[in-house]
């Protein structure tokens, strides 16, 4: 596997409940993705400056402090080789508000490998 492969492979996982975040990064890494989790958009983009082996962002768009959909927007600014899929249970953005792919929760653990599979392929 060259290097572009791996860092295709790496998921950001921001999700602020804890439970959703532990269970989403465990079926990832069980399907081979290499995972890396945060509570926060802040956390998030913390991590994001500090490592160039981020493909693919997930995030849930209600997060404490700056929301999912503008953490979105900021990585595609700043990061465009990243893909993003965004993920709520509260809100159904429209489809020009979301900078990449939409799951609503609940969501099932193989709809989410099959999006992020189809992410990186992109």
């Amino acid at each position: 596997m060259n290097r572009n492969d791996t860092t295709r492979r790496t998921v950001l996982v921001v999700e602020d409940e804890f439970m959703i975040r532990a269970d989403t990064a465990d079926v990832l890494a069980e399907e081979g993705f290499d995972v890396v989790e945060a509570v926060d958009a802040e956390e998030a983009l913390a991590i994001l400056r500090a490592r160039a082996d981020i493909g693919v962002l997930f995030t849930d768009v209600n997060l404490p402090g700056m929301d999912g959909l503008e953490l979105a927007r900021t990585v595609r600014e700043l990061w465009s080789h990243i893909r993003v899929l965004v993920t709520s249970g509260r809100t159904d953005p429209a489809k020009e508000d979301v900078p990449g792919l939409f799951i609503g929760k609940p969501y099932a653990p193989k709809a989410v490998v099959a999006t992020v599979r189809t992410l990186i392929a992109s």
